[in-house]
């Protein structure tokens, strides 16, 4: 029996590139203005360190685009290559690493920072042209040279004529590739992916006008000239440091993001730390909505000024990918699997660094002027509350800045809130009950009843507001939430003397008789006979707390909690202790008290919603027969 191994042939190297990353194929154009930038960065830093003597004047990347020719040019002025570094750096590494390439990429997916990482940044080139031209001369006394590679193993390396020092990459473009011919297609990706890096990259001529001389006509034009269109920034404000940036720098750079975004974000956060992982960046907070899925994916991740990805799930804790701006890292591995780069040690650092100076950032705004802290909190609400549900670190630091809105526009915290009410929103069992509002148009009535009482109404109506009160209420003891139409109204201790019925058990019953009748026996209506004041609702329609809340829950959450379909159930409380029960209860004749419970009824659903469609007809049609 034989052993062997099977080697990989390097003549499959270019099929390789074309087919397995044929879907990122757009990205050769970064990699490709990320090698001019590095060797023009190196020259700077050799020149800085005063191992390279030459004149660098103002070094620039330059793109040009020749339809005619079918060639697409990225000229540097940078350190350059002699004829044994084109050997080294573009003949070895590549054709010895097919194999490499291979083993790297098979856990890699479509992660479109993968070529770089392999040392096959050039080779992208391939994907779009069918044959490559490097013209290079080195910064240091040495011969230029030309290569040429057609798309295989083959190529030929003679000298150059070339006089200035840098590179120029000449892409023959493929007959498939042809969109990289076109100039706008060029300058959509330059503004995708290099429109931040550290080196002036040319795209082009544009006009520019010039002030018009002392003594020149009112009606003579200006003068113009043509000058270098210059399509980056190449100091980006998170490369500054924030003692050097005012807030209209911070709003400027906010503009140069999001071009088409015309709201001023509320604040900023800018990230800067090299100890132990580099990072740097600026988060924003925009004006938020409540459809949270419509607000990701605008947190854009570079990697040394280069644009990789505007999906930073993994990276940014999840409730911050609301958020808007930039985060650059080198230490963010970026060629592997999602799963991959949740558990590494280095991104879950970075990922609770970011969590703690959102928090510290929020604490001191609230510190530093709470009015305006205030007058901000419905535009910022949905991401501390994601924040407090699904991070406990922020959870804890949270305590300190979540506020708690009263329907009267009142902001407490939750310490404020406990000392105002624990008083007088007490249960027997030494329960503090915090009343809560989600619409204040559609539960005034239930509102206005709670406050007639002296309790306090929360106003809370954010999508995720069930779940956050199910984390509150399991990490604070003796606390509950309950909405001010849920069935609340035994939890709380009256404290005035306590309502004696007008009705007797026997009539209690007979009522609770009758309104069963009506209702019929699959009715989701539970009927409870209350003595309350005599100048409160005759009827209420409140609904099980938990009930309720467990369907909120399943329609934000979706299947997360294993529930099957919640169904339907009220709880119907007569007031025994209103006129008009006493009244539908001594009505002699069995019609008119059944039209008096159905109206009766359905203005209690009315008031909660519950009145729809048919019902609402009949229910119209009624009152008018009433009115006749």
């Amino acid at each position: 029996m034989a052993t062997g191994k099977i080697n990989v042939s390097v003549d499959n190297i270019f099929p390789l590139i074309k087919k397995f990353l044929y879907s990122d194929h757009e990205i050769f154009l970064r990699e490709l203005i990320s090698n001019a930038t590095d060797a023009t960065l190196k020259l700077k830093h050799l020149a800085a360190i005063g191992e390279s003597n030459v004149e660098l004047g103002d070094p620039k990347i330059e793109v040009r685009v020749n339809k005619e020719a079918k060639t697409l040019h990225i000229i540097d002025q940078g350190i350059g290559m002699t004829e044994e570094e084109v050997k080294k750096y573009i003949n070895e590494v590549a054709f010895s690493g097919a194999e490499e390439f291979l083993d790297k990429y098979k856990d890699a997916g479509k992660d479109a920072g993968i070529i770089g990482h392999f040392g096959l940044g050039f080779y992208s080139s391939f994907m779009v042209a069918g044959k490559v031209e490097i013209n290079t001369k080195s910064y240091q006394d040495a011969p230029a040279v030309h290569w040429v590679c057609e798309g295989n193993p083959e190529f030929t390396l003679s000298p150059s004529d070339k006089t200035d020092r840098g590179t120029e990459i000449i892409l023959h473009i493929a007959e498939d590739s042809t969109e990289f011919l076109e100039e706008g297609r060029i300058r959509e990706l330059l503004l995708k992916y290099n429109k931040f890096m550290p080196v002036p990259i040319k795209f082009g001529t544009r006009t520019e006008t010039l002030p018009k001389p002392e003594g020149a006509k009112e009606d003579e034009p200006a003068p113009t000239q043509e000058v270098d269109d210059i399509i980056n920034n190449p100091r980006p404000a998170w490369t500054q440091k924030p003692a050097d940036l005012e807030d209209a720098d911070y709003r400027k750079f906010y503009r140069e993001l999001y071009p088409m975004q015309f709201e001023e974000p509320l604040f900023h956060i800018h990230l800067n730390v090299d100890y132990p992982f580099n990072l740097t960046g600026i988060l924003y907070f925009p004006k938020l909505t409540g459809e949270m899925n419509l607000q990701k994916d605008r947190i854009q991740l570079y990697q040394n000024q280069v644009f990789v990805t505007d999906n930073v799930e993994g990276i940014v804790p999840e409730f911050l990918t609301m958020l808007r701006g930039v985060i650059d890292s080198p230490d963010i591995p970026l060629n592997v699997s999602r799963s991959y780069l949740q558990a590494d040690g280095a991104v879950k650092k970075i990922s609770a660094y970011i969590t703690r100076k959102v928090a510290d950032k929020l604490t001191s705004l609230f510190k530093e002027d709470r009015k305006a802290f205030e007058e901000k909190w419905n535009d910022i609400k949905i991401v501390i509350e994601y924040g407090m549900l699904s991070e406990e670190k922020f959870f804890d630091k949270a305590e300190a800045f979540a506020l708690y809105p009263t329907v009267d526009g009142t902001f407490y915290t939750f310490e404020e809130l406990q000392e105002k009410v624990k008083d007088l929103q007490t249960d027997k069992d030494e329960r503090l009950i915090l009343l809560y509002a989600s619409d204040k148009e559609a539960q005034h009535s239930y509102i206005e009843a709670a406050r007639a009482k002296g309790y306090e109404v929360l106003l809370m109506d954010s999508p995720i507001v069930a779940h956050l009160m199910q984390k509150l209420e399991t990490s604070k003891e003796k606390l509950s939430f309950a909405r001010v139409d849920a069935d609340h109204l035994d939890k709380l201790i009256a404290k005035d003397e306590p309502q004696v019925s007008k009705l007797t058990d026997e009539e209690k019953e007979t009522f609770k008789g009758q309104m069963e009748a009506v209702l019929g026996e699959n009715s989701p209506y539970n009927v409870q006979m209350e003595a309350m004041d005599s100048q409160a609702a005759p009827f209420m329609i409140t609904e099980p707390e938990f009930m309720r809340r467990m369907k909120e829950m399943q329609q934000t959450g979706g299947g997360m909690f294993g529930m099957g379909h919640m169904p339907e159930m009220y709880n119907l409380v007569v007031n025994t202790n209103h006129p008009l029960v006493g009244e539908i209860l001594n009505t002699r004749t069995e019609k008119k008290r059944t039209r008096l419970i159905n109206q009766s009824l359905d203005l209690a659903r009315l008031s909660k919603g519950l009145l729809k469609g048919e019902d609402l007809t009949r229910f119209i049609s009624r009152s008018y027969e009433m009115v006749k």
